[in-house]
């Protein structure tokens, strides 16, 4: 069972977390590949994607994972965001929180952006 709040990179895991995480995604790929219904895992949580880099693949994988877990989705790009009018990443963050958001994903140019949203968040960052 996954105990962290946070999965902010590859580094802090032990192998024993990476093994569990590549077992459990080979358990939903085979339940997605063979037909079977949704999943609940993430039934009445929110997931916003906060994309300030492009990226088609990590953003549809991210997308349809939540999907797949049940989970409502959220996606904002750094156009669609008030970042372009001055608002600061921390303050959209929180912003996207006060609106519901239980997990945030994020992609940032910005060394460290995930930290300082778990810093700065109770919601999960990824």
């Amino acid at each position: 069972m996954w105990q962290r709040r946070h999965l902010l990179g590859i580094e802090e895991l032990d192998r024993g977390e990476l093994v569990s995480i590549l077992d459990r995604a080979r358990e939903f790929v085979d339940s997605c590949t063979s037909g079977a219904p949704k999943h609940d895992e993430l039934k009445g949580k929110t997931v916003v994607l906060l994309f300030f880099e492009p990226s088609t693949r990590t953003l549809t994988s991210f997308s349809l994972a939540a999907r797949r877990l049940s989970a409502d989705v959220v996606s904002l790009s750094r156009a669609g965001s008030s970042t372009v009018k001055g608002e600061t990443l921390r303050d959209t963050a929180r912003n996207m929180e006060a609106m519901g958001a239980d997990i945030v994903v994020i992609r940032h140019g910005a060394a460290g952006a995930p930290q300082l949203l778990a810093r700065s968040l109770d919601a999960s960052i990824v």
